[in-house]
């Protein structure tokens, strides 16, 4: 059974353990987005702090996690959508191998529709690095759009996909 809820501050270790897990393999494929200091502890935690940090389980067992907020990175402004309108963003999406393609991703991107909607938003986005292609493929699915490439200050050298989904 799949579950998604707000993460806890109890969720932090299996969360870092699923990120130790993803990080060698986003390496392998030349995704260099994360590594092995960012995202940290610090950084979830924060996120659950402001009540912004989601988890998916499967079965019982911490399967995927996504940050959804509405901080838009300053060079946001690159990609081809209005960085003025308020958006739902997710940020930090993991989904652990173990179950990878069993629709943790699609559900996290769910859920990131129901708090648009509760926010009273109507724009979704998303950027994910260049050489991810399993997201690049999965955006345009749950009817995303893509918006363009952008560099990110905080990451330099890599570039990044921008996706964007409008609800009603």
């Amino acid at each position: 059974m799949l579950l998604v809820r707000p993460a806890t501050l109890a969720d932090v270790p299996a969360i870092l353990a699923l990120v130790k897990r993803v990080v060698p393999l986003m390496h392998a494929s030349g995704n260099f987005q994360w590594s092995a200091d960012y995202p940290n502890e610090a950084v979830f935690t924060a996120d659950i702090k402001r009540c912004q940090l989601w988890v998916a389980e499967l079965d019982g067992a911490l399967a995927g996690v996504a940050a959804l907020t509405q901080d838009q990175d300053e060079e946001y402004a690159q990609a081809d959508w209005d960085v003025t309108e308020p958006a739902l963003v997710t940020h930090r999406l993991a989904v652990d191998p173990a179950a990878q393609g069993k629709g943790i991703a699609a559900a996290l991107l769910e859920e990131a529709e129901r708090q648009a909607v509760a926010q009273g938003l109507r724009t979704l986005r998303v950027d994910t690095n260049s050489e991810n292609a399993a997201t690049q493929r999965l955006f345009p699915k749950l009817g995303y759009r893509f918006a363009g490439e952008i560099t990110l200050g905080f990451r330099p050298g890599l570039r990044f996909f921008c996706y964007e989904k409008r609800l009603g």
